[in-house]
């Protein structure tokens, strides 16, 4: 009999063999990092590409931020609003606090603060947002609007619909208008 229960022993026990794997697995790091396949791991986990459990590769589907918006770009695709109030007054991509009555919107790519017009095919109506958020990352959409800027789009009720998007001019304000 040592006096001590039998947990106290197990862990005795063990205490050699947790000094051995530590040993194991720093060697194990140092010898990935010198053959140079720790920095290809680093690259690919910088570049999108993810891995499963099984090491097999997934893309990830995130296109990269855009530095500046060309004059002549323009986007075709399915617009959603959000902003219920699960989201009213959370903390936008752009560090401000959501305001679902603000002309605001999500986009993946498109810098924050860009603001850009926004024309709902099967309305025709258009409005000016600015881009403070990040997504949508749902189906094929291509930019989530804020419920105020649906509103004035004529999309509240439809939830997806066709829209056309192009910067927005100088000009432009923020107001919707009738008719392109």
């Amino acid at each position: 009999m040592t006096g001590k229960t039998d947990h106290q022993r197990a862990r005795g026990a063990r205490g050699g063999n947790t000094a051995r794997f530590g040993a194991s697995v720093a060697v194990a790091c140092l010898m990935l990092a010198t053959s140079g396949l720790l920095s290809a791991a680093q690259a690919a986990a910088r570049h999108g590409v993810g891995t499963t459990r099984h090491g097999a590769g997934t893309r990830v589907r995130r296109p990269p931020a855009m530095a500046h918006v060309p004059a002549n770009w323009n986007q075709h695709g399915l617009a959603s609003w959000y902003g219920t109030g699960r989201q009213s007054g959370h903390a936008t991509a752009s560090g401000e606090r959501f305001d679902p009555d603000a002309l605001t919107a999500a986009h993946t790519q498109l810098p924050l603060g860009t603001r850009v017009r926004v024309h709902a095919v099967s309305t025709g109506r258009s409005v000016v947002v600015r881009v403070n958020d990040r997504g949508p990352y749902h189906g094929h959409r291509i930019i989530d609007l804020s419920p105020e800027a649906a509103r004035q789009l004529g999309i509240m009720g439809r939830g997806i619909s066709k829209v056309e998007i192009e910067p927005a001019r100088e000009a432009d304000e923020e107001v919707a208008s009738a008719t392109r």
